[in-house]
């Protein structure tokens, strides 16, 4: 019957799986989103247009790499999620982000697109330093890059405490570097010019491919600094999350009433839900010391923080992309739509476009019965019961700010004046991107059990739960972290 089904898809979804599956399907959607980006390219559009009989110019032509680089990269996100291994967390991370900066240079033949471009690399490169040397003080206090063996050093010998000490050190590289991933602070702050600078759909792709990737890393960082899975972080890690959280989300939401491009606004809303995550993070930390548990069965707080950030990763990612969509189905003087001025009466000019964007807006900012109020409630949720309640008021404070700067999208499109300039693009498959990023962000708002589940059981199956006991006959002597 459907239980044993149920219950047999259960089995069989593990952490890396579940990960893979999302990347799958948001891709997917995607990939309808970035279907034309190469055709609205000028020199792409000349070689495709040559005269009968004039010279063919390879170099003119690279449609073929964008779609390489979109693959490249949705592979890397899938090689983070099964990483085991320092190095191969680095080189995952880095297939995740290196074609994108060459997507945003190429995406569009403007400066804005090469100067954002550059910017990202840079920041990028710089994260990559951080994150890399992080990794390095990891092995260099432990000996190891392997996960299990990083696990079982920390967990089984007496470590000495300076050791110890560059072993944290390392964690909070590790942890500020991958932020650039995650559009966290300290390391968000080339996010608004190179969405507004990308084509729309790049920016879609920007704001949950390198997302997904920086907060699976995370989760398995993360991991080495709770060798033993009880759910107790050492008191500098959680600090760091906290403090990261709180600023993220400030930050973002703050600076999102601040703006007058669509694209920016959306910008610091990807900011903004990174701090939320973190939350998450936060939570799947500390509570399973408080609940006492160390199984990793379902119903520990700590599977359901990791859990909320699994699932809200999937409900952000649905409801951002039906966004991105719907401003990449319009045209606006022959450039992409920008301001909230070329939204303005977008309801009287395409209603269906408008109640796309509204429910993507809706489930932003978590209002029922979207998914991204059962994303909310779950995030929150695991952080009070880990008893982190100052920090659920300062995101609840947090996601009514956002509501300000998300309504006035929906407001321009259903109240503001027509100005007859913006146009919709032929085509119809950012139109079906939109409309099924859509129904499913309603479908798993009102249905989603299956998902919170599947999130729930990635979560209880994430690498390091159970990790080794202590390494026998070694005994810790003088030195007990805490």
């Amino acid at each position: 019957g459907t239980p044993s089904l149920n219950a047999g898809l259960l089995a069989s979804l593990t952490f890396t799986a579940y990960l893979k599956l999302a990347v799958s399907l948001v891709g997917l959607l995607l990939l309808l989103v970035a279907a034309g980006v190469p055709d609205e390219i000028p020199q792409i559009r000349e070689a495709d247009h040559l005269a009968p009989g004039g010279r063919f110019e390879p170099g003119l032509v690279y449609r073929g790499e964008f779609f390489a680089f979109f693959l490249l990269s949705l592979t890397g996100v899938m090689l983070v999620a099964g990483a085991r291994d320092l190095v191969r967390l680095f080189l995952a991370l880095e297939l995740t982000s290196l074609p994108t900066y060459v997507m945003v240079a190429t995406s569009r033949s403007n400066v804005k697109a090469q100067e954002a471009a550059v910017k990202y690399f840079f920041l990028g490169a710089l994260a990559a330093a951080i994150f890399l040397y992080g990794f390095t003080l990891i092995y260099g206090a432990t000996g190891f890059t392997h996960f299990d063996q990083i696990r079982g050093y920390i967990a089984g010998r007496a470590i000495s405490p300076a050791n110890y000490d560059l072993f944290l050190i390392g964690m909070v590289l590790a942890i500020v570097g991958i932020a650039f991933k995650t559009a966290a602070f300290p390391m968000h702050f080339y996010v608004a010019d190179v969405y507004q600078g990308a084509a729309t759909p790049v920016s879609a792709f920007l704001a949950f491919v390198p997302k997904t990737a920086g907060f699976a890393a995370l989760i398995l960082v993360l991991g080495l600094a709770d060798p033993t899975g009880t759910g107790h972080y050492p008191q500098i890690i959680t600090g760091l999350l906290w403090v990261m959280a709180v600023l993220t989300m400030t930050i973002g939401n703050v600076l999102g009433l601040l703006q007058n491009s669509v694209k920016r606004v959306l910008a610091y809303s990807s900011i903004a839900h990174s701090g939320y995550m973190l939350v998450g993070l936060v939570a799947g930390a500390a509570a399973v010391g408080a609940s006492g548990s160390t199984s990793g069965g379902a119903g520990t707080a700590l599977g359901e923080g990791l859990a909320a950030v699994l699932f809200y990763l999937v409900a952000y990612g649905l409801a951002t992309l039906a966004a991105f969509a719907v401003l990449g189905c319009l045209q606006a003087r022959g450039e992409e739509v920008d301001t909230f001025a070329d939204l303005s009466g977008l309801s009287r000019r395409h209603p269906g476009l408008a109640v796309l964007m509204l429910l993507a807006v809706l489930s932003l900012i978590g209002l029922p019965p979207m998914v991204g109020f059962i994303g909310k409630i779950y995030l929150f949720g695991s952080a009070i019961k880990a008893g982190f309640v100052w920090l659920v008021v300062i995101a609840v404070l947090n996601s009514a700010v956002s509501a300000v700067y998300y309504l006035r999208i929906a407001s321009a499109c259903y109240f503001g004046e027509d100005g007859g300039e913006t146009q919709a693009l032929p085509g119809t498959s950012r139109r079906l991107a939109a409309g099924l990023a859509a129904l499913l962000a309603v479908v798993l708002g009102l249905a989603g059990g299956f998902l919170v589940s599947a999130a729930q059981h990635a979560a209880d199956q994430r690498p390091g739960l159970n990790s080794p006991a202590p390494t026998p006959g070694i005994i810790r002597t003088s030195y007990e972290p805490k």
